[in-house]
Parts: C-alpha cells; structure tokens; sequence
C-alpha cells in the first residue's frame, strides 16, 4: 500500500537510455535524446509532470541550459504546445538552483543556494505548495536518492544503448520499494514510467 506523503511531494524527472545512463561517454552529447523528446509519450510525460508543481529544483549547469533555452520557444509559430506550456511554467514557477559558483540569479523568480541539498529540501517540503520537481539535474537527484528524499520517479525511457557513461542509480542507495503509478509506451519503443515510494 501507497502511504501518501504529507505535504509537498519531491518528484525527479530524467530521461534514461535503455541501458541505464543519463548521459553517454561525452555528457556535453545530448543527440542521443533528440529523436524521442520530441514524441508524443515524452511531451505528455512532461507536460504531466510539472502539472502539479509549484517549484522547479535544478543544479546550476541545468539551471543556465533550460532556462537559456525554454524561454525561446514561446510565442514561436509551429511550436507544440506542449513544449510551450512546459517553457510558460518553467519561466512563471519559483525555481531553486542550488550553485556554489553563481552570486546573482539571471532569471526571475529564482533563488540561488549553496546549502546541502537534503537540506535545502527539507526547508522547501516544511514550506505551503506544490510538488517540489526535480528537472534531470544528475548532481541533485542523485543526492535525493541517496539521503531517501525522493516521492516519486518520473522516468523516460528511451530505446537506446549509450554504452557507457554515468548512471542515475549508484550502487549503496537506500533499500526500499517503489509502486508503479502510470505507464505509457509510444513510437519508437518511448517509455513514460511514474513510480511513486512506499513508505
């Protein structure tokens, strides 16, 4: 049985190749996910993951590569709304960039912290709102996982072998189990898998 989480939900959001790496051997490479981003199971994923969240949590490097390009999509002509209501979001929402390097936020309705992420977390979970989402920053999810903070898994899957390259799930995380809340599969073999912590 799913005990639901009292107040706000910590939810990551990452893409995964079919042999478990975010990321291949050159993680500056992100060519291996264009042709599946751009599905219909990866835009309804997205579209339904930031739905009911009220903060974006993103690292530095992801923070600076989002919001240097989501902003540019919208108001284009023959943009999939989709992605533009995800850009709208993510330029409306509050964000927290957790950076030891960056003293003045770029970007409208952003915090910069250089505390350690657990407990910048719980600080956010202790405050009113909605999910707390995770935007496939590796450094920061990988943090949650490790310290049990996550609530639920948003995954894409796409069917590709990147041979190599850093993987989400290290070995020594937490044990615990983990309830499969939806699923979906589309073209080209794309995976959308929500999984939700028992608790």
């Amino acid at each position: 049985m799913t005990e639901q989480t009292a107040g706000r939900r910590v939810v990551i959001n990452m893409s995964l190749s079919l042999d478990g790496h975010y990321a291949g051997p050159r993680p500056e490479d992100n060519s291996w996910v264009m042709p599946y981003a751009h599905t219909d199971v990866a835009r309804d994923h997205m579209a339904g993951v930031h739905e009911a969240a009220t903060t974006a949590l993103l690292g530095r490097v992801n923070a600076e590569g989002f919001l240097g390009f989501w902003p540019t999509v919208i108001g284009v002509e023959g943009v999939d709304p989709r992605d533009e209501g995800f850009a709208q979001w993510l330029l409306d929402t509050e964000k927290v960039v957790l950076s030891s390097t960056l003293d003045k936020a770029p970007w409208e309705r952003t915090t910069l912290v250089d505390r350690p992420t657990a407990e910048v977390v719980a600080d956010l979970k202790a405050t009113e709102g909605g999910d707390i989402l995770v935007l496939n920053s590796a450094s920061v999810i990988k943090a949650l996982l490790a310290a049990d903070q996550v609530d639920r898994l948003a995954l894409t899957v796409f069917p590709v072998f990147l041979g190599g390259g850093p993987r989400l799930f290290d070995d020594g995380l937490p044990t615990g189990r983990w309830t499969l809340a939806a699923q979906s599969a589309g073209e080209h073999g794309t995976l959308s898998l929500i999984y939700d912590r028992v608790r």
